[in-house]
């Protein structure tokens, strides 16, 4: 199939572009979605212009609005794909997720599906401050009824994307903002489709084993190169969807390398590394060679541009929890 290579953030107007073009189901709703603002980080440039401000609307700053209406619509059998602007805003609108939409079919005995996909974005790593800068996936993944995505790729985000459209119940979509301008390459055309909860094998090792997604992912590359050129072998699982966890990819991995290193830009503490390094544990205790080891950004409030890297997580973080994991092995 012939590709083509471009940002992740045409791979999303992509797939909204196929979702509109191909569901007369399918409306976006958000916060300045609309030409010629076409949202703060101009991924639906061009989409109202192509498909009219009646399925690609502009909504009030009330986050609350914007997935009550959703849910709303849901029910009623359309495909929103409601933005909330960044991550951080969208405890306004937890009790429309987290009791409505994560509810509906298990409370209506299965008669009643919620095929919505929120899109919200991470901010963290650009100067955003303390209120627009936090990884909050963790909270999603404690609600049964959601799915939960964060891609890495570009081609990733343009497949998970479609296939969390058509999905008959809620899922988070969430992208980091840092990632939109990375390129790689994209099949061309439409029905690209990525499964949700299906992990991918970035880079096949021996040594130990680097869980990742989303930005992380980017890093924990970097981190492997690194490594490689000091004779250490890091196999990367990028998990993709954390709500299902495929689990099957991660524990066949660390089953071969015998020691796990988990990488997100989420908190450290009970972060979603909490819930992996849990199941490995479990699932592999007694053929661990060494207790697994999480990296995240640090317990705290992300502070202003100057001091951010301080608090954040690094691809050097990365290689100094391998480093640890390795022990004497590593010379």
């Amino acid at each position: 199939m012939a590709e083509k290579t471009i940002s992740m953030r045409e791979a999303i107007n992509q797939a909204l572009d196929e979702a509109l073009r191909t569901d007369p189901k399918v409306f976006l709703l958000g916060e300045d979605l609309a030409d010629p603002a076409a949202g703060v980080n101009a991924v639906t440039r061009g989409l109202a212009t192509a498909y009219g401000h009646d399925r690609v609307m502009n909504t009030p700053i009330s986050e609350a609005a914007i997935l009550g209406a959703a849910v709303g619509a849901s029910i009623e059998g359309y495909k929103p794909v409601a933005e909330i602007m960044i991550m951080d805003f969208i405890g306004i609108a937890m009790d429309q997720i987290v009791n409505h939409a994560a509810k509906l079919r298990y409370m209506s005995g299965g008669r009643t599906s919620c095929p919505l996909t929120v899109r919200t974005a991470i901010f963290a790593g650009t100067g955003s401050g303390g209120t627009h800068s936090q990884s909050l996936e963790a909270w999603f993944m404690h609600v049964p009824g959601l799915k939960v995505v964060f891609p890495s790729t570009p081609a990733d985000a343009k497949g998970l994307l479609l296939s969390a459209i058509e999905d008959p119940d809620p899922v988070l979509f969430i992208e980091a903002s840092r990632l939109y301008g990375v390129k790689g390459p994209v099949p061309e055309g439409d029905g690209i489709r990525i499964p949700i909860g299906k992990a991918a094998v970035r880079r096949e090792g021996s040594d130990v084993t680097i869980v990742t997604y989303g930005l992380a992912a980017a890093l924990a590359l970097q981190a492997a190169d690194t490594l490689a050129a000091e004779g250490v072998e890091a196999e990367v699982i990028d998990l993709r969807s954390l709500l299902p966890l495929d689990m099957n990819t991660v524990l066949a991995s660390v089953r071969k390398t015998r020691r796990a290193v988990i990488a997100h830009s989420a908190s450290a503490f009970a972060g979603p590394g909490a819930e992996v390094a849990a199941q490995i544990s479990d699932q592999l205790f007694g053929q661990l060679a060494e207790p697994v080891q999480r990296v995240g950004a640090k317990f705290t409030p992300i502070p202003a541009r100057a001091s951010e890297a301080a608090v954040t997580i690094s691809a050097d973080g990365i290689v100094a929890a391998v480093r640890r994991t390795l022990g004497a092995l590593h010379v």
